[in-house]
């Protein structure tokens, strides 16, 4: 669960690496394509621009490196060639990446063209949750405190919070312990230490939280077709209080 400093700094590299991808997505991502274009697009810079691996890919028998979630789709979202982006949607796309034998996880939101004013403000409060929770992170908080600080914002401002999945603590493996809702009351839960890292990677619904699945097996999406969003970041407890290892390099 702690990581030492060397392992620290394996870590803030793949990071840095999955920034890059988002980068890349940043100026790719646009009406007309498919999202099983980005997944490709995704497959090929990982693996020969970053010479890395994409770690979902295969992970749980995942045919696909990357998760593409639009509009209703809470999570878990399967490219494919029919679900084209058109103006209007709004899109999680959701990577992880390996190197040098430690796994990095971030998600980030897309608004394609001219977003109806309710569904930008989903966008941008679930962006501001997820903010609200890693601003608890450092040593001695609990992880109560992050999922109060998620669960306040949300429901302030009228979103509900899907309550069926979590962030997860992270490394040589993709999901590691300790699970981090992002629901909580403060001062509850396993107390944070310098060295842990782990995601903060709410959903918020703008109806109801209850979700069920496809029968891909795969693709989550809101009981009452209403739209969701989410964001994820890699963080790990530093000394200090929090370092974010997946941001994105200022323009």
């Amino acid at each position: 669960m702690i990581k030492t400093p060397a392992q620290l700094a394996v870590m803030r590299e793949a990071g840095r690496l999955l920034s890059e991808v988002f980068t890349l997505l940043d100026g790719f991502v646009a009406a007309g394509r498919s999202t099983l274009e980005l997944d490709a697009a995704v497959e090929a810079f990982i693996r020969n621009d970053l010479q890395a691996r994409p770690a979902s890919l295969g992970q749980y028998d995942y045919p696909f490196s990357i998760n593409t979630s639009i509009n209703e789709v809470v999570c878990h979202g399967m490219p494919n060639a029919r679900d084209v982006l058109k103006e209007g949607d709004i899109i999680n796309i959701d990577i992880t990446l390996e190197k040098g034998g430690f796994i990095a996880d971030s998600s980030k939101m897309y608004m394609i063209g001219n977003v109806a004013p309710k569904a930008r403000r989903l966008v941008d409060k679930t962006f501001e949750a997820m903010w609200e929770g890693i601003r608890q992170v450092k040593p001695g908080a609990h992880l109560g405190d992050i999922g109060h600080a998620i669960q306040s914002h949300a429901q302030a401002n009228g979103y509900s919070v899907v309550r069926e999945y979590c962030g997860h603590g992270i490394g040589r493996d993709m999901h590691e312990e300790p699970q981090i809702l992002h629901v909580g009351r403060p001062g509850t839960g396993l107390q944070l230490r310098e060295g842990m890292v782990f995601t903060i990677e709410p959903m918020l619904n703008q109806g109801s939280a209850k979700v069920r699945n496809l029968k891909d097996g795969w693709t989550v999406v809101t009981q009452d077709n209403s739209l969701s969003a989410q964001w994820e970041h890699t963080v790990a407890v530093t000394a200090q209080g929090f370092e974010v290892l997946t941001l994105q390099a200022l323009p």
